[in-house]
Order: C-alpha cells, then structure tokens, then sequence
C-alpha cells in the first residue's frame, strides 16, 4: 500500500529537452533511455548519442515539440491500456456476480472504497451509499479512510474486507461491489445486478467520478 500511495502522488514523468537532472539519483545531468525497439523517445536520444559519437550533432529546433508529442502519446498509451485492462476484468467478474470474495482495500473516496479481490486481482467499488444502512461515514483525506460517525468503524487503505460482487457493467467497464458485514445473515443482503446496468454506483452524478490516478 506505501508503495501505491507513493506512485499515486509522484508527478507524471515528460519528455522534455530541458535537463533537469535526477532528484532521486542526485545527479545534476540525467537522461534515461533503454532499448530503442521500446519507444520512440529512444530512438531519439540514440540518434543524438550517435551524431555526437560523430561529432555531427546539429542543433533540433523541433526537439521540444517531438518530446511534448511523445509524452502525450504514452499516456494516451497508459489510458488505453488500463481501459482495456478494466474491460477484461469486468469481463471475467460477470461469472462471479452474487459470490463473496476477500480483498484489499486500494482506495478511499468521499464516494466510497475500492477493493482489489485477492484471489483474482480485480477492483471494484463499494459504494458509501450502500454503508449507509450501517452507519454515517466520513471521508477523512489526510488518514485515506472511512470513518463512521457511531460506530467508529474505519475503512482504510491496506484493510482486509469480505466483499460480494453486485454488479459488472461491460458497457461502463465498471465492477460493484458491497461490503459484506462479518456475521449478517445472507438473506438480508442486496440483491446482485446481473446485467450490471441499474447498479447504484454507476451513476457519476450521485458518486463522482469512479476513476482514479493511477494506481492510483
């Protein structure tokens, strides 16, 4: 969890011709590159390296809109690769809607929790609408929880929960899920949405937006 909390408030890497150097490594000149069958950055700073190797290297006036185009392409990249990645989740969690699953609770909104299932490594949100029946929670930012305000249960990021899949929305690429109180009776727990499309948190004018920076 330290390690997603981590990454979710690093700034987004660019590329850029500015040498700003490397926070992390100390070093007052820095530039990172890798394999250039990887990515298109790399074929650029290769081709620099080259023409110094030559020692033909001419100034690219265009270098910093070439970056500038390459940063926008790679997260273009990263979004479509986590909407893909949600669309098969969703995909395979249809079977398993009305089953109950441990997980881990990746997220805290002041719209609900998200959990990562451990057994299948797929997320969903629980909403808070549905933890009303059990008590007021309260979105407490700086401590990344749920507080109740009776019961003082607390939902926080890293706590293991029981969770029952509700609902899985092709169309939204969305996964519901409800929290499964310890010890309540079964027949008196909400009825799953097979087809997923009348589930309460799917609706972003009641809870916001779903999504998250990435995991984030």
């Amino acid at each position: 969890m330290l390690e997603q909390l981590g990454i979710r408030t690093m700034a987004k890497a660019v590329y850029t011709a500015d040498n700003i150097g490397h926070y992390g490594l100390g070093f007052e000149h820095y530039c990172h590159f890798t394999s250039p069958i990887r990515r298109y950055p790399d074929i650029l700073v290769h081709r620099i390296l080259y023409d110094l190797l030559l020692e033909s290297l001419e100034l690219d006036r265009n270098m910093e809109k070439k970056c500038r185009h390459c940063s926008e392409r790679e997260r273009a990249a990263m979004d479509a690769e986590r909407a893909s990645n949600k669309y098969k989740q969703v995909e395979f969690m249809k079977q398993f809607v009305g089953d109950e699953f441990e997980g881990i609770i990746s997220g805290v909104s002041s719209f609900g929790f998200w959990v990562e299932t451990i057994e299948h490594k797929c997320e969903g949100l629980v909403s808070i609408t549905d933890l009303m029946d059990y008590d007021d929670f309260r979105h407490i930012e700086s401590e990344y929880c749920l507080s109740g305000r009776k019961s003082g249960r607390q939902f926080r990021m890293g706590d293991k929960v029981s969770i029952r899949v509700i609902a899985a929305n092709l169309s939204k690429r969305q996964l519901d899920y409800e929290w499964v109180i310890p010890g309540s009776d079964p027949s008196l727990r909400r009825k799953p949405s097979h087809k997923g499309l009348k589930s309460k948190t799917g609706s972003k004018q009641k809870h916001g937006n779903r999504s998250r920076a990435s995991k984030k």
